[in-house]
């Protein structure tokens, strides 16, 4: 391999580590392109490069458990993750590591930060559905986490 070559594949690597650990700020808007989703309260992988976890709700993990202090919903972790799936426009294939891919539509989001790792925590809306966050709750697969919801997605 030349070093022309080897160098563009190193800039190459860097920048898809780059864009793999973008953490968007606290109260910052950005634009979120749903490609695939891991559970019902993410993340979500985002075309624009970040991972988001879903602000204010809590769903089961993947292996059916809850994680201690948070809420734990009665609804398993496949009936979350679909319903997350269904909102973004459905399944449109599964990657080999087990995540769902969608095309959903591109969501305004405003970041709360750093929701762990590379995942930025955040409130995403679409035309389509509103507040993601509500519309999950509103199916009844997740819960609303009152630590983290701040007074939105209240029942009327």
């Amino acid at each position: 391999m030349t070093s022309a070559r080897r160098w563009a594949s190193v800039a190459a690597m860097l920048f898809a580590l780059l864009l793999a650990a973008t953490v968007i700020p606290d109260g910052q808007v950005f634009a979120c392109t749903p490609t695939r989703v891991w559970d019902g309260d993410g993340p979500i992988w985002c075309r624009e490069g970040m991972h988001v976890r879903l602000a204010g709700i809590a769903a089961r993990e993947m292996d059916g458990s809850c994680r201690p202090g948070q809420p734990c919903p009665e609804a398993s972790a496949l009936a979350a993750r679909d319903a997350l799936v269904n909102l973004l426009g459905g399944a449109q294939g599964r990657t080999s590591t087990g995540h769902i891919l969608v095309d959903g539509p591109t969501m305004r989001c405003l970041s709360t930060g750093n929701a762990r790792g590379n995942r930025t925590g955040a409130w995403c809306a679409a035309p389509s559905f509103g507040d993601l966050s509500c519309a999950m709750i509103r199916t009844g697969t997740v819960l609303r986490w009152d630590r983290y919801a701040h007074g939105r997605c209240r029942s009327r």
